[in-house]
C-alpha cells in the first residue's frame, strides 16, 4: 500500500490533481482512499489531499507519505518529517530546492514547462505524468480521462504535459497489481448519502449551504430533474426543516442537511415532527464547535446534542454510518425507519465521512429493502380518520391528506386521536404513552455494534467506537494484531435507542477503551444511560483532524502496555 500527499495553496488545484490521480488508479484496478485537509478560505492558506492504493480495500488515512507532491516549499517545510526513507519528492525546482531531508528528490520546471505547453494549469497534469511514471503505471487510463473532460486546444496541452511528465520521470516503486473489481466505484461519503436517498424514493430535499453537508444538497440537486426531486436551497436551516416536514405531511419522501450550528436552528422543527409524528430524515454532518468552529475540519461532538435535542421527550433515531458504502444504505433505512415508527431519523455524519472517498463494491437494492409503514393511500370507511388513533404499537395509520370526505389534521399542541386542541391530563397521559410506547419497539429491531477481532474472554482489551473513526481503528486493530496483540472491537452505527445484545454484559465485565473525535467521550456517556461501567480509558482527538491509523496503534499500544512492558 502506498500514500500519495499533494499539497499547496488553495487555488493551486490540488483538489483536481487529487481527483484524475484517484479515477486512474481505480480503473488501473487498485482500491482507493482519498482525504483532504483544507482550510475556510478560497485562496492561499495550505492543503493537502491524500490519494491511498493498495490490493485491497482501504478505509483510513495515515501519516506517512511515499510520495509527496509539493506544489509550495510550505507542503515541503509542513510534510517532510512523514516522507518515507525511500520516499519520493515531487516539486517544481523554480519554488524551492531542499538539500537535506528523507526520500528521493525530484525537482522539474513544471510551471515553466506547462507555460511552453500554453497554459500554466498544465503544471498538476505534468505531476500525474512523474507519479504514473514512479509508480510503474503507463498513463492510457489517464489519458482516457482528460479526453473525457477537455476537448480540443485544452486537450492537447494537457495530453502533451502528459506524456513529457511520463518521460521525464522514473521507476521507483512497484505496487501490488491491483485486484478492484470491475464494478467498483470510488464514492465520497456525500454523494453516498445523496445516492441513498435517491435509491430511497426521496422526493424533497430542502436545505441551507453548510459545510460539510452541503455535498449532499449538491449531489441531489445534480440529479433532481433526471430523478423528479425538488430541492430547494431555503433561507436559512429553521426554513429548511419546516419545508421537509411540509414536504412529509404531504406523502413524500422528505429529508434535510446541516451541521451542528444549522442543526441548532432546526431544533423548534425537530419538536414539532416529534409532536406530529411526521417521518423525517435529517443528516448531520458534524464539524468541530462550538459556534462557527472549525468549518472545513472534522469532529465527533455532536452526538448528546442531537439524541437530547429539543424540549419535551418523544421517540428519535440515531444513526451514524461507518463508510461511505454504509452510508448509502443507511440512508434508506433511516427513511424505512422513519416511515415505520413515524418519527424523526438522524443520520450523522462528518466532515471526514463526508469528503473522503472510498473504493465500494457495487450497491444494490431489492424490492423488499423498502418499507412506507403505516401509510395508506386512501380511506373509504364512514368514520372520521383519527390521525392519531390509539393502537397496539403506538404507531397510526397516517393517510395522504386529500382524500375526499376526510380530514387529515395535525397539531404542534398536544392533542387528541383526531388532532384536536386538548388541556386534559388524562389525554396528555394517554398521548405521552402512545408516542413513547414506539421506544420500546424501536429498540428491539436496531442492530448491535459490529464485532471484530479476538474472543472478548481472550482480548488484552476491547476497543469501543461510532461512525467513521470504524476505518482508522479497524485498520490500526489489523495492524497490531500481526504484532501479536489480541484486541477486540465494538463499533456502533446504531445509536439511539441504543439496541439490546451481548455487548452490554461484554463491557461491563471486560477492560475496555473509548476511541472518539471529541473530547469528552459522549459515547460514554451515552452507554452509562444503558448501565454500562465507564472505559477504562479515553483515546481522543479534538484538533478538528481525523484519526490517522498509526497515532491509534500508539495509544492503543501505550494503554495495553502502559509502563512500557
Amino acid at each position: 500500500m502506498l500514500n500519495i500527499r499533494i499539497g499547496g495553496q488553495a487555488g493551486q488545484g490540488i483538489n483536481t490533481i487529487a481527483k484524475f490521480l484517484a479515477k486512474s488508479l481505480l480503473r488501473n484496478g487498485f482500491y482507493v482512499f482519498t482525504s483532504k485537509d483544507y482550510m475556510s478560505r478560497i485562496r492561499g492558506g495550505h492543503n493537502f489531499s491524500d490519494v491511498r492504493l493498495g490490493s485491497r480495500p482501504l478505509g483510513a488515512a495515515v501519516e506517512k507519505v511515499d510520495i509527496l507532491l509539493a506544489l509550495d516549499e510550505t507542503t515541503w517545510s509542513i510534510h517532510q518529517e512523514f516522507i518515507q526513507e525511500d520516499g519520493l519528492l515531487l516539486y517544481d525546482e523554480d519554488d524551492f530546492s531542499p538539500e537535506t531531508g528523507p526520500g528521493i528528490k525530484k525537482g522539474l520546471p513544471l510551471k515553466k514547462k506547462a507555460e511552453q505547453f500554453g497554459d500554466k494549469r498544465v503544471a498538476g497534469v505534468i505531476a500525474l505524468g512523474l507519479i504514473h511514471r514512479a509508480l510503474g503505471i503507463w498513463p492510457e487510463v489517464l489519458q482516457d480521462l482528460l479526453a473525457e473532460k477537455f476537448k480540443g486546444s485544452i486537450l492537447e496541452q494537457n495530453l502533451e504535459g502528459l506524456t513529457w511528465g511520463h518521460k521525464m520521470g522514473e521507476d521507483y516503486f512497484s505496487p501490488d497489481d491491483g485486484h478492484a473489481p470491475d464494478e467498483s466505484m470510488l464514492i465520497s461519503g456525500n454523494d453516498a448519502l445523496g445516492m441513498g436517498a435517491v435509491a430511497a424514493g426521496v422526493q424533497f430535499y430542502s436545505a441551507y449551504p453548510m459545510t460539510p453537508a452541503t455535498g449532499v444538497m449538491n449531489f441531489l440537486a445534480g440529479q433532481a430533474q433526471k430523478f423528479n426531486i425538488l430541492v430547494e436551497q431555503a433561507e436559512d436551516e429553521i426554513a429548511a426543516i419546516n419545508m421537509a416536514l411540509g414536504a412529509a405531511y404531504g406523502g413524500v419522501r422528505a429529508m434535510t442537511g446541516t451541521s451542528g450550528g444549522g442543526f441548532s436552528l432546526m431544533v423548534e422543527g425537530l419538536g414539532l415532527a416529534g409532536m406530529t409524528e411526521t417521518p423525517l430524515v435529517i443528516v448531520n454532518g458534524q464539524r468541530p464547535g462550538p459556534a462557527t468552529g472549525l468549518p472545513t475540519r472534522t469532529e465527533q461532538g455532536d452526538l448528546e446534542f442531537v439524541i437530547h435535542a429539543s424540549q419535551g421527550e418523544f421517540p428519535r433515531i440515531v444513526l451514524a454510518p461507518r463508510q461511505q458504502g454504509e452510508a448509502f444504505y443507511q440512508v434508506v433505512r433511516a427513511f424505512n425507519l422513519a416511515d415505520e415508527y413515524q418519527v424523526p431519523v438522524i443520520v450523522m455524519s462528518d466532515q471526514f465521512l463526508a469528503d473522503s472517498e472510498q473504493t465500494i463494491e457495487e450497491l444494490s437494492l431489492s424490492a423488499d429493502q423498502f418499507s412506507r409503514g403505516k401509510l395508506i393511500k386512501d380511506h373509504r370507511d364512514q368514520e372520521p380518520y383519527l390521525r392519531y388513533k390509539i393502537t397496539d404499537d403506538g404507531i397510526s395509520p397516517r393517510l395522504i391528506p386529500g382524500e375526499e370526505g376526510q380530514v387529515v389534521m395535525a397539531d404542534s399542541d398536544e392533542h387528541n386521536q383526531a388532532g384536536n386542541i386538548i388541556e386534559d391530563a388524562a389525554t396528555r397521559r394517554q398521548m405521552m404513552e402512545k408516542r413513547m410506547k414506539r421506544l420500546e419497539i424501536i429498540k428491539e429491531n436496531l442492530e448491535p455494534p459490529l464485532y471484530h477481532g479476538a474472543e472478548p474472554e481472550e482480548a488484552q482489551l476491547i476497543l469501543v467506537s461510532w461512525g467513521s473513526t470504524y476505518g482508522p481503528l479497524e485498520e490500526a486493530r489489523l495492524n497490531l494484531e500481526k504484532e501479536g496483540f489480541k484486541l477486540g472491537h465494538y463499533s456502533f452505527q446504531d445509536l439511539w435507542p441504543l439496541p439490546p445484545g451481548k455487548w452490554q454484559e461484554i463491557l461491563n465485565r471486560v477492560p475496555w477503551v473509548l476511541v472518539e473525535n471529541n473530547y469528552t467521550g459522549q459515547l460514554g456517556s451515552v452507554l452509562s444511560t444503558e448501565g454500562i461501567k465507564s472505559p477504562r480509558a479515553l483515546i481522543n482527538k479534538y484538533d478538528g483532524r481525523p484519526f490517522k491509523v498509526e497515532e491509534l496503534q500508539q495509544a492503543i499500544t501505550r494503554e495495553v502496555n502502559p509502563h512500557g512492558q
